[in-house]
This record gives structure tokens, C-alpha cells and sequence, in this order.
């Protein structure tokens, strides 16, 4: 298999293989992903207050997307597991527009970006939102979950 710069997912043959980044130099790899979970005014309200009957949304997801970007390479085919340095998860509730804004920051030092840890981070943590929900609000739904930022830093040795 090839350490090429550019090449594909696929071999000659048209078979999945992860792609080799081990030509690439160690760098400083940020993302932040965001998803929105759209309830009822009232549930939100509930997020809000903490009263909702299963407990505390918000904890429950920020330790849920962190957990889900620690796992994105065995939830996600070809991802390759990455040293995550820092995760974090801030779940924001905005009971006026009926919506709670989930927004998904992963840093490391590696050879690849952090995307898909982000994206999985978000997407995670609003899957908790609405199971932590979904007995109050039977009408929630999962939007917007977008990728708003990479960036990639100094390199380092190694």
C-alpha cells in the first residue's frame, strides 16, 4: 500500500484500506463541529432549570460527545486513532428559538486532522440531548450538524 500523498480510500482492486499518512509531519490539529437539537420552548426551559425527569442534559451530553470523540476511529470505518490532547463540549440552551446549539472543540498533535472526532463529538453528545429528552418532547429533532472550523498549527518532531 502507498504513503502517497494523495491517495484514495480505495486499492487497484476497489477495496476500502485506510490510507497511509505516515509521510505527513506531526502538527497541531484543531476542529470544532456544532449541531443543533430543536424541542419545544418548554423543554428547553427544562434543560434550562434541570428538571428535566432523567436529569441533567447537559452533563450527560458533554461527557457523552467526549466520549464520542475518543471512539470515533471504532464508530467510523478508516478513521485512524488519534491522540486526542483536548475535548470539549459546550451545550447551550435557547429556550426563545426552541433549540439547544451543541458546539464540539478536539485538538491533538498528529498526522491527520480531527474532523471526524469533532463531527462525531457534536453528533454524539445531540443523540444524548434527545434521549435525555424524548419523553418530554416526543417532536425533537437533530439538525445542523456541521463541521465550523479546522486548522492545523506548528509542526513538531517525531
Amino acid at each position: 500500500m502507498s504513503d502517497e500523498p494523495h491517495a484514495k480510500h480505495l486499492d487497484e482492486s476497489g477495496h476500502a484500506r485506510m490510507v497511509g499518512v505516515g509521510h505527513k509531519p506531526l502538527q497541531e490539529r484543531r476542529a470544532v463541529a456544532e449541531a443543533t437539537v430543536r424541542m419545544s420552548p418548554a423543554a428547553v426551559r427544562a434543560i434550562s432549570e434541570g428538571t428535566l425527569p432523567k436529569g441533567d442534559a447537559g452533563a450527560v451530553a458533554r461527557v457523552a460527545g467526549i466520549m464520542g470523540a475518543k471512539r470515533t476511529p471504532d464508530l467510523i470505518p478508516l478513521c485512524h486513532p488519534l491522540p486526542i490532547e483536548r475535548a470539549s463540549v459546550e451545550v447551550e440552551p435557547h429556550p426563545d428559538r426552541g433549540e439547544v446549539h451543541i458546539l464540539a472543540t478536539v485538538e491533538t498533535i498528529a498526522r491527520t486532522g480531527v474532523e471526524m472526532e469533532a463531527l462525531t463529538a457534536a453528533a454524539v453528545a445531540a443523540l444524548a440531548v434527545y434521549d435525555m429528552v424524548k419523553g418530554v418532547d416526543p417532536d425533537i429533532t437533530i439538525e445542523t450538524i456541521r463541521l465550523v472550523e479546522k486548522t492545523k498549527g506548528e509542526t513538531r518532531p517525531g
